[in-house]
């Protein structure tokens, strides 16, 4: 079966990207002060990586190439984002890890939309799944930093923190 482009698009993306943010987060993890902070880190990048292994699985389905541009693109940012963990400090790691995650869930939501359009819902639980685990990365990076004296004013200029979210997802309700 071809796939639409947008969904084909949108899984080598998501695949290449997951990357990036697994490497992010071996700097995070890194430069970041406290066992247990560490030790969370650590498993979303473990999080990062597996989901990575699901969107190759999916793609290998439906014979979805890698895109090596992607995956040059996204290397690069990854390693980037990586080192400047050890430079941008604690606030605004945990405040910019916390938005890209916000809008990662809606990425495999928007899949499970395009896979329903082609009458294709036997992919719903990963991709749900995987979505509301990239929404417990949020709520996990808000957690650290929703008591910081910083977090309005990035809210206010980068549109994510303690009352706006990316993502309609609510933990309490994940239906």
């Amino acid at each position: 079966m071809d796939l639409p482009y947008e969904l084909r698009d949108l899984l080598r993306q998501a695949y290449s990207a997951e990357k990036a943010a697994a490497f992010a987060y071996q700097g995070h993890a890194a430069a970041v002060k406290g066992l247990d902070n560490k030790t969370r880190i650590r498993e979303i990048e473990n999080d990062e990586w597996i989901h990575r292994a699901e969107v190759l699985s999916l793609m290998k389905q439906y014979n979805v190439p890698i895109s090596w541009w992607y995956e040059f693109k996204y290397h690069i940012i990854g390693k980037f984002i990586s080192y400047s963990c050890y430079v941008i400090g604690w606030f605004t790691a945990m405040y910019f890890a916390g938005r890209l995650e916000s809008g990662n869930v809606n990425e495999y939501y928007r899949m499970v939309e395009l896979f329903h359009t082609e009458g294709i819902t036997e992919h719903d639980d990963i991709l749900e799944e995987m979505g509301i685990k990239e929404k417990e990365h949020e709520v996990f990076f808000l957690s650290r930093i929703r008591s910081h004296p910083w977090l309005p004013l990035f809210e206010k200029l980068f549109g994510w923190g303690a009352s706006k979210s990316y993502n309609p997802l609510d933990m309490d309700d994940p239906e």
